[in-house]
C-alpha cells in the first residue's frame, strides 16, 4: 500500500484551480491569485465583514500582511471597507460587486468540474466521494476552514 491519496488530493486541487483561474483571466479577472482567493472565500462567510486582523489570523499572516493584501484587492476592486460597527479604530472589509462577481464565477466553475467528474467517473462515484471527503474532514474533530499552507 502506497501513501499517495494526500498527494494525489492536492494535485486534484491543484489542477482545479489552475483551472479555475485559467476560467476567470479569460473572464477579466486577470490579477487574482491564489491568496485571494483565500480572502474572497472567508468574506463571503462573513454577514458583516471581517477585520484586517481577523482576515490575518485567517490567512496565518501578520496584521500588517492581511492590510497589504486588503489595500491590493481594494485597489482592484475587489473589496471595500467601511465602518466598524462598535470599534471606531478599526474598520470592517467586505466584497464589492466585483469580488462578489468573481465568487459567483469559482462557484460556477467548480460546479463544472465536478459535472466533468460525473462524465469521467459517474454521479454514484461522485456523490461517494464527496460523502467520504466530508467524513474525513469531520473525522479531523476541529472546524476546518478553507485557507493557505503556506
Amino acid at each position: 500500500m502506497t501513501a499517495e491519496i494526500p498527494a494525489l488530493l492536492a494535485m486534484a486541487f491543484r489542477t482545479v484551480m489552475d483551472q479555475v483561474h485559467e476560467s476567470l483571466a479569460a473572464e477579466g479577472f486577470d490579477d487574482v491569485r491564489p491568496a485571494h482567493g483565500f480572502v474572497f472565500q472567508y468574506l463571503s462567510q462573513c454577514e458583516v465583514g471581517a477585520t484586517a486582523v481577523e482576515l490575518g489570523a485567517h490567512l496565518g499572516v501578520t496584521k500588517q500582511a492581511a492590510v497589504q493584501l486588503v489595500d491590493e484587492l481594494e485597489q482592484r476592486g475587489y473589496v471595500e471597507r467601511g465602518p466598524h460597527p462598535t470599534d471606531r479604530r478599526s474598520r470592517m472589509v467586505v466584497l464589492a460587486p466585483r469580488g462578489r462577481a468573481c465568487v459567483a464565477s469559482v462557484v460556477r466553475r467548480w460546479g463544472e468540474v465536478e459535472a466533468r467528474w460525473v462524465d469521467l467517473i459517474g454521479a454514484d462515484r461522485v456523490d461517494h466521494l464527496r460523502a467520504d471527503l466530508r467524513r474525513i474532514v469531520a473525522d479531523s474533530g476541529q472546524a476546518v476552514a478553507l485557507r493557505p499552507v503556506w
